[in-house]
Parts: structure tokens; C-alpha cells; sequence
């Protein structure tokens, strides 16, 4: 039996071109398809929610029970889905195995739903040290893309994460409030009335509540959240 031939990069981008399939279940794309299937789209999670913090609701609501007595700071948020397959497989693909391509192909899933894009895209910061172990931002990723396709220009500068912190992973939501203090700061005196925060997932929403209020200082009015995923965790 013959080996297998080792495509050269240029057989290999040809056999993309002519044979193009879905990235999740490997059947071949229509030419109205780009990245993945309208199947596999359907199969992201992506039930009713609340439009003000994200968490996950019968019916589509403005504001949940909870937002009525206790609202986030923030104005309304964006969310593609809740984190769970197959959309917390791309992020995770996206996030920690460097595959920072994904981010366009999900912006694009995102921004169809958001109906007053903000002038200006804010992405979360990470510190130095993530930085170099990672070699990227996933948020500002994604903010490009954003930006591109809703027309909206993307300030990555405009926060600073000045203090390292522990991985916000199995904390709780004190927790996380706690860790998150005075952990950013924000080097733009001068912003427009309305901004959006770009964040991969929003967990807690401990990170995005710590740079609304650094906007809100600033005399900033509207602040609207574009996030992938808000995860469902019980977090007190």
C-alpha cells in the first residue's frame, strides 16, 4: 500500500478551494456556506435570554427578575450562546490552542445580532504575562473582526490590566469581584457616549463589571457587553 502523500502547502490550499467543508462535521459546504454548516450553526446553544445581564431565561426578556432588583451596571449585552458544545469547543480552540482565525467566523455569528452597534469596540485586556505565554488577545481578536463588519473602531489601548491576577477559573463570584480589584485602569480620558466591551465568555460578569464602572467614571453614558458565550455556573 502506497504511504500517505504529505500535501505541499500549495496542493493543500487548492484542496481547500475545491473541496470545501464544515470545520465541525466535515461535510461539504454550500456556496452559500463559508465556515460551517447551516446545520451545525443550528446547533449552537443559543436559547432565550436576558438582554441586560445574559443569563439564560424562558423567554426573551429586557430585564430578569434578578435585573429588576439588582441590574448590572452596564446597559445590554450581546451574547452568541451559552457555553456549551459546540461553541465552547471553538472558543476553547480559539483561546488556548491559538487558533485566533476562529474569532472571524464567530464574529460574524455575533454581529447579526446586534442591532445599534457602539462607535467604539473595548476589548478586555490581559496582562503582560498571559500575553507572552499566549500570544494573543482572544477579546481583541475578536473586536477586530467585530469592528470590521459592524463599521465600529477598536481601542485595545484604552485599558491597561496592571495587576496580575490568579485565573478566574472556580472562583465565585465574590471571589472574583475581590480578585479583579483594582486590577485595571483606563489610559483614555477622552470616549464617546457609548462603547462596548468585547469579552470572549462572560462568566460572573466580574471582569465587565470592573471596566463598566472605570467607563462610567469617565462620564461615559451607554455601555453595552459583546461577548461569545455566558456560561450558566452557579456562582454566588
Amino acid at each position: 500500500m502506497m504511504p500517505n502523500k504529505v500535501l505541499s502547502w500549495r496542493d493543500n490550499l487548492y484542496h481547500q478551494l475545491l473541496f470545501r467543508h464544515c470545520s465541525l462535521c466535515q461535510l461539504p459546504l454550500t456556496a452559500t456556506e463559508q465556515y460551517w454548516c447551516n446545520h451545525c450553526i443550528n446547533l449552537f446553544p443559543n436559547p432565550p435570554y436576558c438582554h441586560h445581564c445574559g443569563t439564560t431565561t424562558l423567554n426573551t426578556v429586557t430585564d430578569c427578575g434578578r435585573c429588576l432588583t439588582q441590574p448590572p451596571l452596564w446597559h445590554k449585552i450581546y451574547r452568541l450562546g451559552e457555553y456549551r458544545p459546540p461553541l465552547q469547543q471553538l472558543i476553547q480552540q480559539l483561546k488556548f490552542h491559538g487558533k485566533f482565525w476562529l474569532a472571524q467566523p464567530l464574529a460574524q455569528q455575533l454581529a447579526s445580532q446586534i442591532t445599534q452597534p457602539a462607535p467604539l469596540l473595548l476589548p478586555v485586556p490581559l496582562h503582560w504575562r498571559r500575553y507572552c505565554l499566549r500570544g494573543f488577545n482572544q477579546s481583541h481578536q475578536l473586536a477586530l473582526a467585530l469592528g470590521a463588519i459592524l463599521k465600529s473602531r477598536v481601542d485595545h489601548h484604552a485599558f491597561q490590566r496592571v495587576r496580575h491576577t490568579p485565573s478566574q477559573q472556580q472562583l465565585t463570584k465574590v471571589q472574583r469581584r475581590h480578585n479583579l480589584q483594582q486590577a485595571f485602569r483606563l489610559r483614555r480620558q477622552t470616549l464617546p457616549d457609548h462603547v462596548a466591551i468585547i469579552d470572549d465568555v462572560v462568566t460572573t460578569g466580574a471582569t465587565v463589571h470592573q471596566l463598566t464602572r472605570l467607563l462610567i467614571q469617565h462620564g461615559v453614558k451607554r455601555i453595552d457587553i459583546y461577548t461569545l458565550c455566558h456560561t450558566q455556573q452557579s456562582l454566588n
